[in-house]
């Protein structure tokens, strides 16, 4: 039985895309008889502070010679004097889902002291796994060639076809937003947007924590407050995979409307429904969209994501179309059990070079 270590920052169990992937990969993993052993790392991330930094040494030191251990990027990207100790003694593998330095409301110090440090936590693991190809390219700038990095998506759980999808509605429309309240994920884009289309029969339900960032959780309530949608933008807060597959069931419109995402694991969620998708092509998002399953507008643009929602309300015909599109799209996603053995697969690649001292 192989043996393998995932290391995460924070609680294992958060439902953030990163966390999820890595819950989903390692339920896969241990039914392909993998024995995997998770650890959530205590302290700040990704800017890590003491308690960060000790248990990231902890976690390693913890490890017996030649131990296989995956790292979450969100985990290594910030500590690489930690993760160079201890490259030689491990198989290391990183896993990345983007950049750190390509977070959103970042100033410039920041951008280059994230890509210094990444690109130094990088240098000293054996092989780079990214969940997406953008990602993969993206990670040339921090001296990891596309050629160096496998790929491995996300799947899908199987899910049944959205209930509004079987009986669509010409009325009340219900626009569903799943993501973690951060600047990032542009929230605040999309009640801007909406402010501009009160006159049209809507309610957006907006599930996601509020506690990652919460001055940025807490400006876009007031927001919401300032332009009088209280009573039709609901921030839901985290919801349990059962609330949450409810709530794509009874959604109309999947919105993202996302400044980057490295992949945007929610948008094949939508899919898997059949639900059409109004999103952005920020990031990889204008890869993960499916053609003809939604609308790709440029990011951080609320008359454009306004527009398209208009779209949407006014144009029986486009949202039937969009329906068609996501329902077809549906056919081609993978399984979280087929990821899991091209995860495996991947594990067992050579290492891709040696470590730099």
């Amino acid at each position: 039985m192989p043996k393998l270590t995932f290391i995460v920052a924070g609680d294992p169990a958060q439902l953030t895309g990163s966390h999820v992937y890595d819950a989903r990969v390692t339920a896969a993993l241990r039914e392909q008889g993998w024995q995997v052993e998770v650890i959530g790392l205590e302290g700040r991330f990704p800017e890590p502070d003491t308690t960060a930094t000790q248990a990231l040494e902890s976690a390693l030191a913890a490890q017996p010679e030649g131990a296989s251990v995956i790292i979450d990027g969100m985990a290594m990207g910030g500590l690489p004097e930690v993760v160079a100790k201890h490259a030689k003694r491990l198989d290391l593998t990183a896993l990345v889902h983007h950049p750190l330095a390509d977070e959103t409301g970042l100033d410039d110090a920041q951008r280059t002291r994230f890509k210094v440090s990444e690109t130094r936590a990088l240098a000293a693991a054996n092989r780079v796994i990214a969940t997406s190809p953008f990602t993969a390219h993206r990670l040339a700038d921090f001296e990891v060639s596309a050629e160096q990095v496998v790929v491995v998506e996300p799947g899908v759980e199987p899910a049944p076809l959205a209930a509004s999808v079987e009986q669509p509605s010409s009325g009340h429309q219900r626009l569903l937003c799943v993501a973690t309240l951060t600047p990032r994920k542009g929230h605040d884009i999309l009640v801007d947007a909406l402010a501009q289309l009160s006159e049209f029969d809507w309610q957006c339900d907006c599930i996601g924590g509020l506690e990652h960032d919460p001055r940025h959780a807490e400006a876009v309530a007031a927001r919401i407050r300032d332009k009088g949608l209280e009573d039709r933008i609901r921030l839901v807060g985290e919801r349990a995979a059962d609330k949450l597959g409810e709530s794509y069931d009874q959604a109309d419109l999947f919105v993202l409307p996302s400044h980057y995402e490295g992949y945007g694991m929610v948008i094949t969620e939508a899919v898997s429904r059949g639900l059409p998708i109004i999103t952005t092509t920020g990031g990889a998002l204008a890869y993960t969209l499916p053609r003809g399953a939604g609308i790709g507008v440029p990011p951080g643009d609320p008359q454009a994501l306004a527009d398209s929602l208009r779209q949407w309300f006014t144009d029986a015909a486009l949202r039937e179309r969009l329906r068609q599109g996501a329902r077809q799209a549906r056919s081609s996603l993978r399984s979280w059990s087929d990821i899991g053995q091209v995860f495996a697969n991947a594990l067992k690649s050579p290492p891709r070079q040696q470590h730099h001292d």
